[in-house]
């Protein structure tokens, strides 16, 4: 059988507001934003560097983050090309005026990251595995 690689990930976001979303993911993270809003399915796409978002206007039920509704777990993980970038991007964020929930430190699993709440709640991790061994522990 043919194995066939997978290209990218996207990651959706469904949002109360999707254009205040937007605009907060334009302010605080630098994305380009695509506006859908004339859809019956109104929709963003944001864009920066390889990542694409897509916010989707919710039309029923509260939007609650995977760590308040689960007790665990990030919305969304963002992987700099170089650990090095991961002090960089927080600095830039930090400067936005970002929520940042978790400085930038080595976690237990060998990632060096840090942790931005969103302006819908969400949990954004944000870092690059610096320990290799540990990460993928055999």
């Amino acid at each position: 059988m043919a194995h066939t690689k997978l290209d990218n990930g996207i990651i959706v976001f469904i949002s109360p507001d999707v254009e205040k979303t937007a605009r907060y993911y334009h302010d605080i993270f630098g994305c380009k934003v695509i506006e859908h809003y004339e859809n019956e399915e109104k929709f963003a796409a944001l864009y920066r560097d390889k990542v694409e978002i897509i916010v989707v206007q919710s039309k029923k039920g509260d939007v609650i983050s995977n760590s308040e509704r689960y007790g665990a777990g990030y919305d969304a993980y963002l992987d700099p090309e170089d650990v090095k970038e991961v002090d960089i991007l927080y600095k830039e964020l930090t400067q936005k005026g970002a929520d940042i929930v978790k400085e930038p430190a080595v976690t237990h699993y060998g990632c060096y990251e840090f942790v931005v709440k969103d302006i819908d709640g969400r949990l954004i991790g944000i870092g690059k595995i610096k320990d290799i061994d540990t990460f993928f522990k055999e």
